[in-house]
């Protein structure tokens, strides 16, 4: 198959670094970094159609389906990056939110010739993950065009599965293809093609709202406090501490106290704290309210 590529926005040449071989090193890096000022801007432009997709992860986290993320070289490894930071931030199991790169685990960190093109890998890493309708599939790929990502998309929907994608090119076959088509136009690259760049910087933003954005919505956060952290190293357990004394202004004492009731999960200690009631009690709170660390506190 033809590939045109000079109709993708993302394959365009930028005026803006057109000289940028010339340049001192401080002026080079003053265009780099004006362009990807240009980013977060065109995430601003796409926020409707990111929480469509948060609405409907939320959703499906709450019914025990999961979150897949499906892309080929840069985009697959900012989903696995993303999936991964999932289970130490939010206490989510790992999964609920997965990666999946053309070519499987060696592609991340080198890549593999082709994988990007076989379609149906693309389908077939999604069956042996026992992909279902429960689910949410969002694909991932700055052109919008890659095989590997268009095949996961395919299969998903075919399952009745919500799918949602990333790209950088309007009316690409997977924004086309999509039930949640998220676009930010980020324009032309700094060195042409290289879609690592401001394409890369916009997925990663996006990805950190999908997350965040659904775990807030299914009760992993009270206020701005990662109330499910896991404690895996020293810094992590001293952040646990911080976390209930800063959401119910206890002493550290109290603090640990209530940690060390509850085995260190923070939700639970600050329930006991904020209700008044014993570890037990607050486990069975936050059990009948969903998670939702309000909800138990105030239906005491």
């Amino acid at each position: 198959m033809k590939i045109d590529l000079t109709k993708m926005v993302t394959e365009s040449r930028n005026s803006a670094s057109a000289e940028i071989d010339t340049l001192s090193t401080t002026d080079m890096l003053k265009v780099i970094n004006q362009e990807d000022q240009k980013v977060a801007l065109a995430v601003e432009a796409v926020l409707p159609e990111i929480a469509h997709a948060v609405d409907a992860i939320a959703k499906a986290f709450m019914q025990d389906g999961r979150l897949i993320y499906s892309g080929a070289g840069t985009s697959g490894r900012l989903g696995i990056l993303d999936a991964s930071e999932c289970p130490p931030t939010f206490g989510s199991k790992p999964e609920q939110v997965v990666g999946l790169i053309a070519g499987g685990h060696k592609a991340i960190l080198k890549a593999v010739e082709n994988a990007e093109d076989n379609r149906e890998m693309g389908a077939g890493d999604l069956q042996a993950l026992g992909f279902n309708s429960k689910d949410v599939l969002v694909g991932i790929a700055a052109s919008g065009r890659t095989p590997y990502v268009l095949g996961a998309m395919e299969y998903a929907k075919s399952v009745g599965a919500t799918v949602a994608c990333i790209s950088c090119n309007p009316q690409s076959p997977m924004s086309q293809a999509a039930d949640i088509a998220i676009t930010p136009v980020v324009g032309p690259e700094i060195v042409t093609g290289s879609s690592r760049l401001k394409a890369g910087t916009a997925q990663k933003l996006i990805l950190n709202m999908l997350t965040t954005g659904a775990m807030i919505k299914t009760g992993k956060v009270y206020g701005n406090l990662m109330v499910d952290v896991e404690a895996t190293n020293a810094k992590l357990v001293e952040r646990q501490k911080n976390i209930v004394m800063a959401a119910t202004e206890c002493s550290r004492k109290e603090a640990i106290d209530a940690l060390e009731a509850c085995n260190g999960h923070c939700k639970t200690a600050i329930v006991m704290l904020l209700a008044g009631v014993d570890a037990s009690q607050a486990a069975s709170l936050l059990d009948e309210n969903q998670g939702f660390t309000r909800k138990a506190i105030s239906n005491k």
